[in-house]
């Protein structure tokens, strides 16, 4: 049995969520390794939907362990509320079913501040669309090595002091960008409040994945956004403040990586991204309205709608290779039924010449051209389909034309967002 990997493909919003519940019924632990509440998921379990932004999306599985990693970055504050609404929708969410590691890196108001202050000032021409809800200030303080951690909550005769650091970088930051400087007072009071809800969580999330994998037990590893918003390896300035590449799984929850057996990339069988940046197959016509309006393209969490284009072969292929990609499971192949023509973007022209990768320099980012590949669309429904033989065949050939081009076999393909409409080619856990 091999512990497994879930990353976006893409740009993040691939439909992760439903393929991780859908795996997490064979796992034993789910783990969050990295990103924050800016992670929307949207489960689909018979006539009940959750969204969820923080916690691992193994928490609706009665059974299941969940785990937030140290690579994450946590709003204490947000972690209180997701608890409580899914409490309410019956979920329940216990010390013994919820663990979150003493090392995670806590966000604070004054992240959630300064993100939205930069993201309403345009610096130089960028703006880079964060939800603005602290990820990218509480990841740079977390690198600053001036961050609160959620074992600082234990020890509160110490926290003063780690206040106090933190803030001689804030407060003289804020008084340069004309907002008021904040008391150590302040942020000890909006920690100490939340603190007696989040601690019973705490555990040493590395000793517990590690007592768990060597009692053999399976652990699905669950990542947020997508490997195009890799800090080191997306399209950069335009990308989140973590890696979100595969590789990220082991040091973000603290096992190496030899714990890590298969790696799934989720796909659309379509591109949609949110926020700024680089898009080379964004359709701005009636095509690109019609596949965002089939598709529900809006944001979990933000409300936000999404931009929406062609597949484009190049990024996923890309994916492929910067995260060890075993395996696609490929999802919203429905939106695509009706379609007489679809297009697949199968390399870049940049200044004239055919090139087969995403350049790393902005400006190139900025100049590149999709060349496109028509393909036949299908009359048929793909929607609901639990089988090949369910399939039309044009659609058939369409998915295998994916696998030549990306470098990568599809191991499961998803038809709808009900749990069940999923084809199983390959089970990642029985790799």
């Amino acid at each position: 049995m091999a512990n497994v990997v879930v990353v976006g493909a893409q740009w993040g919003d691939e439909g992760k969520g439903k393929i991780v519940d859908w795996l997490s019924t064979e796992a034993d632990v789910v783990v969050r390794f990295q990103g924050g509440h800016n992670a929307g998921h949207t489960l689909v379990i018979g006539n009940q939907t959750y969204k969820l932004a923080l916690l691992p999306s193994g928490i609706v599985r009665p059974g299941k362990l969940s785990v937030i990693g140290n690579g994450v970055v946590l709003d204490p504050h947000h972690l209180v509320s997701e608890i409580a609404k899914l409490r309410g929708q019956g979920v329940e969410i216990t010390p013994d079913n919820l663990k979150i590691a003493e090392n995670v890196t806590l966000i604070l108001s004054l992240h959630r501040e300064l993100d939205a202050h930069r993201e309403s000032a345009i610096v130089g021409g960028v703006t880079i669309g964060t939800t603005k809800r602290g990820i990218g200030p509480a990841y740079e303080d977390k690198v600053g090595r001036r961050a609160i951690r959620l074992m600082d909550l234990a020890e509160p005769d110490t926290l003063d002091g780690k206040i106090e650091r933190l803030l001689s970088h804030h407060n003289p930051l804020r008084a340069g960008l004309g907002l008021p400087t904040i008391a150590v007072k302040t942020i000890r009071d909006e920690l100490t409040a939340v603190a007696p809800e989040v601690l019973p969580f705490m555990d040493a999330a590395f000793e517990l994945l590690d007592a768990a994998r060597r009692a053999g037990k399976r652990i699905l590893f669950e990542g947020a956004q997508g490997a195009m918003l890799d800090v080191d390896h997306g399209t950069y300035p335009y990308v989140t403040s973590s890696n979100t590449v595969s590789g990220a799984a082991a040091t973000g929850s603290g096992l190496g990586p030899t714990s890590i057996g298969y790696v799934l990339g989720i796909a659309k069988a379509y591109t949609t991204r949110v926020g700024g940046g680089p898009f080379p197959t964004e359709l701005h016509d009636e095509i690109g309205q019609l596949i965002g309006d089939k598709g529900h393209e809006y944001g979990v969490n933000t409300g936000r709608r999404r931009r929406c284009g062609w597949f484009d072969a190049v990024l996923v292929r890309q994916a492929v290779k910067t995260s060890g990609i075993n395996g696609i499971a490929l999802t919203k192949l429905d939106i695509l039924d009706g379609f007489k023509e679809i297009k697949i973007c199968t390399r870049y022209r940049l200044d004239g010449r055919l090139i087969d990768r995403l350049p790393a320099s902005q400006a190139a980012q900025e100049r590149i051209e999709p060349v496109y590949e028509t393909f036949a669309g299908w009359d048929g429904e793909t929607g609901g389909a639990r089988s090949w033989a369910d399939l039309p065949a044009q659609a058939i050939k369409y998915v295998r034309y994916i696998e030549e081009l990306i470098g990568a076999p599809v191991a499961l393909l998803s038809t709808s967002p009900q749990r069940d409409d999923t084809i199983l080619v390959q089970n990642p856990f029985q790799d």
